[in-house]
């Protein structure tokens, strides 16, 4: 049996244990894991995201790869942030701030933790965001209809796929947030027509939004990759000041309210972070064999 690997659970865009968006990091090298058996280990450990990670002191990095219960993500924002809490944890819990250099997919992203009264908080430097031009209308009223809305839904700003690591489609809405849903099967082949991997319904007024895997199976309570994003979107249509810190609300819908705060640190790039609380720990005894 393959050695045993320890894991912590933590709730992260939350101060509150059982709010926010859940993730597991596993201590542990990923490098010749089967994608397979993290995906399978994802799905039994029922959450939306798994991370394994290794930090590596010699090399000054954390290596790591990023899974849900269906595939293998080359980035992802809750958990790169939920897992520099618990590096933090498990390995400098002395030092009041820590900086972090994860490589994810061949790409590096600096992260920075600090211990607070209640955990950890962390942001992740996501990068300068990248702005597709505007989806046509037409185009933009048959998202709306796969994703169960109306033309009368639609917010006066446009539809926009907005990048920062992963692309996705920013679809605004003046109305109809808590109705919206993936009413379609073939919603990923109707993204990468239009250069996106994910949908992000976005309410600009209240800085509020929704997001699913492809499928419309799970709905994911705090999308940290969606999050700087929404805040670029906002800021290209005069809705926010380039140095705003705006704080995007998600989860509501599910019970499990989160907050996203997305800071500009004046040279273009985005920080994007938030609390995190711990949930539990323990120990895998072996991963799926595959």
């Amino acid at each position: 049996m393959a050695a045993a690997l320890d894991f912590r659970h933590v709730d992260v865009f939350t101060g509150v244990p059982f709010t926010g968006n859940g993730l597991i990091v596993v201590f542990g090298s990923p490098s010749g894991v089967r994608a397979e058996a993290l995906i399978a280990l994802t799905a039994e450990m029922r959450q939306f995201e798994l991370i394994m990670a290794e930090f590596q002191p010699a090399a000054g990095r954390v290596a790591a790869r990023i899974f849900t219960a269906e595939e293998e993500l080359p980035f992802a924002g809750h958990p790169v942030i939920g897992a520099a809490a618990a590096l933090h944890e498990r390995y400098a819990p002395e030092d009041p701030a820590r900086s972090w250099n994860f490589v994810i997919a061949g790409r590096e992203i600096t992260v920075r933790s600090r211990r607070t009264a209640g955990y950890y908080q962390a942001e992740m430097n996501q990068g300068s965001p990248a702005l597709a031009s505007p989806l046509r209308r037409p185009d933009a009223v048959r998202f709306a209809g796969a994703l169960g809305l109306g033309a009368a839904d639609l917010h006066g700003l446009p539809m926009q796929v907005v990048s920062t690591g992963l692309p996705y489609l920013i679809v605004p809405v003046a109305h109809g947030l808590d109705r919206a849903r993936i009413a379609v099967r073939d919603l990923e082949e109707r993204l990468a027509g239009v250069g996106a991997k994910f949908v992000y319904v976005f309410d600009p007024d209240r800085r509020e939004g929704r997001s699913w895997d492809n499928a419309g199976a799970v709905e994911d309570v705090a999308t940290g990759s969606a999050a700087g994003p929404a805040a670029a979107f906002l800021a290209a249509h005069g809705l926010a000041a380039p140095d705003e810190t705006v704080l995007i609300n998600q989860g509501r819908f599910l019970g499990r309210p989160s907050v996203i705060a997305v800071i500009p640190d004046g040279q273009g790039d985005l920080w994007v972070g938030g609390p995190v609380a711990p949930v539990g720990h323990g120990v895998l005894d072996q991963l799926p064999d595959y």
